[in-house]
Protein backbone atom coordinates (compact mmCIF):
# COMPACT_ATOMS: atom_id res chain seq x y z
CA UNK A 1 0.00 0.00 0.00
CA UNK A 2 2.81 2.38 0.80
CA UNK A 3 4.30 1.78 -2.60
CA UNK A 4 1.02 2.70 -4.35
CA UNK A 5 0.70 5.90 -2.39
CA UNK A 6 4.21 6.93 -3.22
CA UNK A 7 3.53 6.25 -6.92
CA UNK A 8 0.41 8.41 -6.95
CA UNK A 9 2.24 11.25 -5.18
CA UNK A 10 4.91 11.21 -7.87
CA UNK A 11 2.28 11.27 -10.63
CA UNK A 12 0.44 14.21 -9.03
CA UNK A 13 3.63 16.16 -8.59
CA UNK A 14 4.55 15.54 -12.23
CA UNK A 15 1.18 16.70 -13.45
CA UNK A 16 1.42 19.86 -11.39
CA UNK A 17 4.80 20.63 -13.02
CA UNK A 18 3.48 20.20 -16.53
CA UNK A 19 0.28 22.28 -16.27
CA UNK A 20 1.74 25.32 -18.00
CA UNK A 21 4.64 23.91 -19.94
CA UNK A 22 5.86 25.60 -23.09
CA UNK A 23 8.35 24.53 -25.66
CA UNK A 24 11.71 26.10 -25.06
CA UNK A 25 12.80 28.14 -28.13
CA UNK A 26 16.30 28.21 -29.53
CA UNK A 27 18.82 30.13 -27.48
CA UNK A 28 19.75 32.29 -30.45
CA UNK A 29 16.22 33.45 -31.19
CA UNK A 30 14.40 34.03 -27.83
CA UNK A 31 15.65 34.88 -24.37
CA UNK A 32 13.86 33.33 -21.36
CA UNK A 33 11.44 35.53 -19.50
CA UNK A 34 12.66 36.63 -16.07
CA UNK A 35 9.45 35.73 -14.26
CA UNK A 36 9.39 32.05 -15.35
CA UNK A 37 11.98 30.79 -12.87
CA UNK A 38 10.32 32.15 -9.68
CA UNK A 39 7.04 30.58 -10.76
CA UNK A 40 8.75 27.23 -11.24
CA UNK A 41 10.25 27.53 -7.77
CA UNK A 42 6.89 28.44 -6.34
CA UNK A 43 5.32 25.40 -7.92
CA UNK A 44 8.05 23.22 -6.52
CA UNK A 45 7.30 24.31 -2.92
CA UNK A 46 4.68 21.59 -2.24
CA UNK A 47 7.37 18.95 -2.51
CA UNK A 48 8.42 19.28 1.18
CA UNK A 49 4.78 18.85 2.18
CA UNK A 50 4.60 15.63 0.21
CA UNK A 51 7.79 14.44 1.85
CA UNK A 52 6.33 15.37 5.22
CA UNK A 53 3.26 13.31 4.53
CA UNK A 54 5.44 10.47 3.43
CA UNK A 55 7.35 10.68 6.71
CA UNK A 56 4.14 10.72 8.70
CA UNK A 57 2.66 7.73 6.95
CA UNK A 58 4.64 5.01 8.85
CA UNK A 59 2.94 5.83 12.12
CA UNK A 60 -0.67 5.27 11.11
CA UNK A 61 0.15 2.23 8.97
CA UNK A 62 -0.59 -0.28 11.84
CA UNK A 63 -4.10 1.14 12.13
CA UNK A 64 -4.71 0.51 8.50
CA UNK A 65 -3.46 -3.03 8.83
CA UNK A 66 -5.67 -3.55 11.90
CA UNK A 67 -8.72 -2.34 10.07
CA UNK A 68 -7.97 -4.57 7.14
CA UNK A 69 -7.70 -7.76 9.19
CA UNK A 70 -11.29 -8.86 8.70
CA UNK A 71 -10.85 -8.71 4.86
CA UNK A 72 -9.10 -11.49 3.09
CA UNK A 73 -5.62 -10.70 2.00
CA UNK A 74 -5.29 -9.56 -1.58
CA UNK A 75 -2.58 -10.82 -3.79
CA UNK A 76 0.09 -8.24 -4.30
CA UNK A 77 -0.17 -6.56 -7.72
CA UNK A 78 2.69 -7.09 -10.02
CA UNK A 79 5.04 -4.18 -10.17
CA UNK A 80 4.25 -1.71 -12.95
CA UNK A 81 6.91 -1.49 -15.59
CA UNK A 82 7.57 2.20 -16.05
CA UNK A 83 10.63 1.77 -18.15
CA UNK A 84 10.56 3.74 -21.39
CA UNK A 85 9.14 1.84 -24.35
CA UNK A 86 11.35 0.62 -27.11
CA UNK A 87 12.00 3.25 -29.75
CA UNK A 88 10.64 2.18 -33.13
CA UNK A 89 12.92 2.31 -36.13
CA UNK A 90 12.39 5.80 -37.57
CA UNK A 91 14.50 7.94 -39.82
CA UNK A 92 16.91 10.34 -38.13
CA UNK A 93 15.12 13.33 -36.67
CA UNK A 94 15.96 16.41 -34.75
CA UNK A 95 17.17 16.07 -31.17
CA UNK A 96 14.39 16.38 -28.56
CA UNK A 97 13.94 19.78 -27.06
CA UNK A 98 13.85 20.37 -23.34
CA UNK A 99 10.45 21.52 -22.17
CA UNK A 100 10.81 24.44 -19.77
CA UNK A 101 8.89 24.22 -16.52
CA UNK A 102 9.01 20.43 -16.27
CA UNK A 103 12.35 19.60 -14.68
CA UNK A 104 13.44 16.03 -14.10
CA UNK A 105 10.82 14.96 -16.62
CA UNK A 106 11.79 12.95 -19.66
CA UNK A 107 10.71 14.36 -23.08
CA UNK A 108 8.48 12.30 -25.35
CA UNK A 109 9.54 10.41 -28.45
CA UNK A 110 9.72 12.66 -31.55
CA UNK A 111 6.79 12.17 -33.91
CA UNK A 112 7.00 10.95 -37.51
CA UNK A 113 7.52 13.58 -40.24
CA UNK A 114 4.40 15.37 -41.44
CA UNK A 115 3.04 15.49 -44.96
CA UNK A 116 4.46 17.92 -47.52
CA UNK A 117 2.86 21.32 -47.29
CA UNK A 118 1.09 23.22 -50.09
CA UNK A 119 3.55 24.96 -52.43
CA UNK A 120 4.02 28.59 -51.61
CA UNK A 121 3.13 31.50 -53.91
CA UNK A 122 5.39 32.53 -56.75
CA UNK A 123 7.99 35.03 -55.76
CA UNK A 124 8.30 38.49 -57.26
CA UNK A 125 10.05 39.00 -60.57
CA UNK A 126 13.71 39.66 -60.22
CA UNK A 127 15.37 42.86 -61.37
CA UNK A 128 16.43 43.25 -64.98
CA UNK A 129 19.95 42.11 -65.59
CA UNK A 130 22.67 44.27 -67.08
CA UNK A 131 22.71 44.77 -70.87
CA UNK A 132 24.72 42.13 -72.68
CA UNK A 133 27.41 42.75 -75.23
CA UNK A 134 26.49 43.30 -78.87
CA UNK A 135 26.48 40.14 -80.92
CA UNK A 136 28.42 39.60 -84.11
CA UNK A 137 27.03 41.17 -87.30
CA UNK A 138 25.04 38.69 -89.35
CA UNK A 139 25.35 38.10 -93.07
CA UNK A 140 23.52 40.44 -95.43
CA UNK A 141 20.23 39.11 -96.71
CA UNK A 142 19.20 38.95 -100.37
CA UNK A 143 18.24 42.19 -102.11
CA UNK A 144 14.53 42.90 -101.93
CA UNK A 145 12.23 43.86 -104.77
CA UNK A 146 12.10 47.48 -105.86
CA UNK A 147 9.35 49.44 -104.17
CA UNK A 148 6.64 51.45 -105.87
CA UNK A 149 7.68 54.97 -107.02
CA UNK A 150 6.70 57.61 -104.55
CA UNK A 151 4.59 60.65 -105.33
CA UNK A 152 6.52 63.54 -106.94
CA UNK A 153 7.65 66.13 -104.48
CA UNK A 154 6.97 69.83 -104.62
CA UNK A 155 9.00 71.96 -107.00
CA UNK A 156 11.95 73.56 -105.32
CA UNK A 157 12.92 77.20 -105.48
CA UNK A 158 14.46 78.45 -108.69
CA UNK A 159 18.21 78.40 -108.49
CA UNK A 160 20.66 81.07 -109.48
CA UNK A 161 21.50 81.55 -113.14
CA UNK A 162 24.56 79.64 -114.27
CA UNK A 163 27.58 80.99 -116.09
CA UNK A 164 27.29 81.49 -119.85
CA UNK A 165 28.31 78.41 -121.82
CA UNK A 166 30.76 78.19 -124.69
CA UNK A 167 29.69 79.44 -128.08
CA UNK A 168 28.21 76.68 -130.16
CA UNK A 169 29.00 75.68 -133.72
CA UNK A 170 27.39 77.81 -136.38
CA UNK A 171 24.25 76.16 -137.64
CA UNK A 172 22.51 76.23 -140.95
CA UNK A 173 20.94 79.43 -142.11
CA UNK A 174 17.35 80.05 -141.23
CA UNK A 175 16.67 80.56 -144.95
CA UNK A 176 17.86 77.16 -146.05
CA UNK A 177 15.14 76.97 -148.74
CA UNK A 178 16.49 79.46 -151.27
CA UNK A 179 16.15 79.49 -155.01
CA UNK A 180 16.27 82.49 -157.39
CA UNK A 181 17.73 83.55 -160.71
CA UNK A 182 17.62 86.49 -163.14
CA UNK A 183 19.24 86.34 -166.60
CA UNK A 184 19.28 88.35 -169.89
CA UNK A 185 19.69 87.80 -173.60
CA UNK A 186 22.97 88.75 -175.31
CA UNK A 187 22.01 87.88 -178.93
CA UNK A 188 18.93 88.66 -181.05
CA UNK A 189 16.66 86.34 -183.03
CA UNK A 190 17.15 83.07 -181.10
CA UNK A 191 16.37 79.71 -182.71
CA UNK A 192 12.60 79.04 -182.65
CA UNK A 193 11.03 75.99 -180.97
CA UNK A 194 14.11 75.63 -178.71
CA UNK A 195 14.74 76.86 -175.16
CA UNK A 196 16.12 80.40 -175.34
CA UNK A 197 19.62 80.51 -173.81
CA UNK A 198 19.90 83.60 -171.63
CA UNK A 199 23.65 83.95 -171.14
CA UNK A 200 23.76 87.35 -169.40
CA UNK A 201 23.65 86.48 -165.63
CA UNK A 202 22.23 89.03 -163.23
CA UNK A 203 21.74 86.59 -160.25
CA UNK A 204 22.23 82.82 -160.00
CA UNK A 205 23.98 82.18 -156.67
CA UNK A 206 22.29 78.79 -156.13
CA UNK A 207 23.04 77.79 -159.77
CA UNK A 208 19.52 76.46 -160.19
CA UNK A 209 19.40 78.01 -163.70
CA UNK A 210 21.58 76.26 -166.29
CA UNK A 211 22.84 78.78 -168.88
CA UNK A 212 24.05 75.93 -171.14
CA UNK A 213 20.53 74.52 -171.62
CA UNK A 214 18.50 77.65 -170.85
CA UNK A 215 16.37 75.67 -168.31
CA UNK A 216 15.60 76.18 -164.61
CA UNK A 217 15.77 72.99 -162.51
CA UNK A 218 13.46 72.90 -159.45
CA UNK A 219 15.61 72.05 -156.31
CA UNK A 220 12.69 71.35 -153.91
CA UNK A 221 8.93 71.36 -154.10
CA UNK A 222 7.10 74.60 -153.56
CA UNK A 223 5.46 77.59 -155.20
CA UNK A 224 7.61 79.56 -157.63
CA UNK A 225 7.09 82.84 -159.46
CA UNK A 226 8.35 83.37 -163.07
CA UNK A 227 8.36 86.51 -165.30
CA UNK A 228 9.88 87.60 -168.57
CA UNK A 229 10.36 90.95 -170.42
CA UNK A 230 10.93 90.90 -174.21
CA UNK A 231 12.08 93.73 -176.55
CA UNK A 232 10.34 93.39 -179.96
CA UNK A 233 11.97 94.68 -183.17
CA UNK A 234 11.84 93.91 -186.93
CA UNK A 235 9.32 91.06 -186.55
CA UNK A 236 6.29 89.95 -184.67
CA UNK A 237 6.95 87.97 -181.43
CA UNK A 238 5.17 84.94 -180.01
CA UNK A 239 6.78 83.23 -176.99
CA UNK A 240 5.61 80.55 -174.52
CA UNK A 241 6.63 79.55 -170.95
CA UNK A 242 7.06 75.77 -170.67
CA UNK A 243 6.95 73.36 -167.76
CA UNK A 244 8.14 69.84 -168.58
CA UNK A 245 7.25 70.26 -172.31
CA UNK A 246 3.86 71.77 -171.51
CA UNK A 247 2.97 75.40 -172.21
CA UNK A 248 1.96 77.34 -169.14
CA UNK A 249 1.33 80.78 -170.77
CA UNK A 250 1.61 82.47 -174.22
CA UNK A 251 2.60 86.05 -175.14
CA UNK A 252 2.10 87.64 -178.61
CA UNK A 253 3.15 91.09 -179.82
CA UNK A 254 2.75 92.58 -183.36
CA UNK A 255 5.68 94.61 -184.71
CA UNK A 256 4.98 98.14 -185.96
CA UNK A 257 7.34 99.33 -188.75
CA UNK A 258 10.38 101.35 -187.61
CA UNK A 259 9.20 101.15 -183.93
CA UNK A 260 10.62 99.24 -180.92
CA UNK A 261 7.94 97.45 -178.91
CA UNK A 262 7.81 95.60 -175.51
CA UNK A 263 6.13 92.32 -174.52
CA UNK A 264 6.08 90.35 -171.28
CA UNK A 265 4.32 87.92 -168.95
CA UNK A 266 4.42 86.44 -165.40
CA UNK A 267 2.92 83.51 -163.44
CA UNK A 268 3.07 81.71 -160.08
CA UNK A 269 3.13 77.93 -160.34
CA UNK A 270 3.70 74.94 -158.10
CA UNK A 271 6.68 72.79 -158.97
CA UNK A 272 7.83 69.44 -157.67
CA UNK A 273 11.46 68.67 -157.09
CA UNK A 274 13.13 67.94 -160.48
CA UNK A 275 10.67 69.86 -162.66
CA UNK A 276 12.12 72.09 -165.43
CA UNK A 277 10.91 75.51 -166.64
CA UNK A 278 12.11 77.49 -169.71
CA UNK A 279 11.09 80.13 -172.30
CA UNK A 280 11.09 79.57 -176.08
CA UNK A 281 9.80 81.05 -179.44
CA UNK A 282 6.50 79.44 -180.30
CA UNK A 283 6.06 78.77 -184.10
CA UNK A 284 8.37 79.33 -187.03
CA UNK A 285 10.93 82.07 -187.67
CA UNK A 286 8.25 84.63 -188.68
CA UNK A 287 7.44 85.11 -184.92
CA UNK A 288 11.04 85.54 -183.87
CA UNK A 289 11.28 89.33 -183.42
CA UNK A 290 13.10 89.07 -179.98
CA UNK A 291 15.80 91.74 -179.85
CA UNK A 292 18.68 92.70 -177.53
CA UNK A 293 21.67 95.11 -177.70
CA UNK A 294 23.60 97.40 -175.41
CA UNK A 295 20.59 99.67 -174.96
CA UNK A 296 17.72 97.11 -175.01
CA UNK A 297 17.37 93.92 -172.90
CA UNK A 298 15.22 90.85 -173.02
CA UNK A 299 15.09 89.17 -169.54
CA UNK A 300 13.91 85.96 -167.82
CA UNK A 301 13.47 85.79 -163.98
CA UNK A 302 12.23 83.20 -161.41
CA UNK A 303 12.35 82.62 -157.63
CA UNK A 304 10.83 80.50 -154.81
CA UNK A 305 7.88 81.95 -152.94
CA UNK A 306 7.68 79.25 -150.23
CA UNK A 307 8.59 75.54 -150.02
CA UNK A 308 6.42 72.57 -149.17
CA UNK A 309 7.13 71.72 -145.52
CA UNK A 310 4.97 68.58 -145.16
Amino acid sequence: MLFKRLLWVVVLIGLSYCDETTEQPDDADVTPEPDAEPEAEAEADPEPEAEAEADADPDPEPEAEAEADPEPELEPEPPVDISPPETPATPPQEAPRVIEGCRNWMAGIPGSPGHNGIPGRDGRDGRDGSKGENGATGQSGPKGDAGQPGTPGLDGKEGLAGLPGDKGVKGDSGYSYRSAFSVGLTTRNPVPNMPIKFSKIFYNDQNHYNDDTGKFGCPFSGVYFFSYHITVYTKDVKVALYKNNKVIIFTYDQFQSNDVDQAGGSVAVHLDEGDEVWLQVYGDNTFNGIYADNNNDSMFTGFLLYPDLH
